[in-house]
């Protein structure tokens, strides 16, 4: 018999509703540390605009979207990004917190979206047989690891204990005209 005690306990889908769990403001502002990041940014699963303001304050222009209306003025709702055929005018890079579940469909649709892709994911992603294709021959350039735990990224409208995220994130950063290895490389989110 399997002992399940060590597993993660997970709110059921009925609890967790969109699944929006905002991006800590430190991730973003790690990224902008560790990559120098194009003027013109969609970040398509916007949420309540966590990186969104972060990249703002930085000076990008950044195109907001999301599936979900979540009221905010500067966003456009109701898009579903794997439904999108091209990405905005001027888009220069794509840079989002994609849905858990669906990060694989994302980065491969942003790839053939647009010539720069980067997306914080679960340093676990890197470790996929399945994913290979995208890894190893789509222009992975660079990696972004936390040398410390993100803080938890709370589902929305979380109501309960606040804790430290018990998993390992990355940025991952791709370009079309990357050839070569991945480079790897610790960043830091305190100060």
């Amino acid at each position: 018999m399997l002992d399940h005690s060590c597993q993660v306990q997970r709110a059921p889908l009925s609890e967790r509703k969109d699944d929006l769990y905002g991006t800590p403001p430190e991730a973003t502002r790690a990224l902008l540390q560790a990559e120098k990041l194009p003027h013109r940014l969609w970040e398509p699963c916007a949420g309540r605009g966590a990186i969104v303001d972060v990249l703002r304050a930085a000076g990008h222009e950044v195109l907001a979207s999301d599936l979900v209306d979540y009221q905010q003025p500067t966003h456009f709702s109701r898009r579903d990004f794997l439904m999108e055929r091209k990405a905005p005018d001027g888009c220069e890079a794509i840079v989002t917190n994609p849905p858990f579940k669906l990060a694989e469909e994302f980065v491969s649709h942003a790839l053939d979206l647009c010539p720069r892709v980067i997306m914080l994911l679960r340093l676990a992603f890197y470790e996929s047989e399945r994913r290979s294709y995208i890894l190893e021959n789509c222009g992975l350039a660079r990696i972004h690891v936390f040398r410390l735990r993100l803080p938890m990224m709370h589902r929305d409208g979380w109501e309960g204990k606040k804790a430290n995220s018990g998993t390992a994130f990355a940025w991952f950063c791709w370009s079309r005209d990357h050839v070569g290895p991945t480079t790897i490389q610790r960043i830091s989110w305190e100060k």
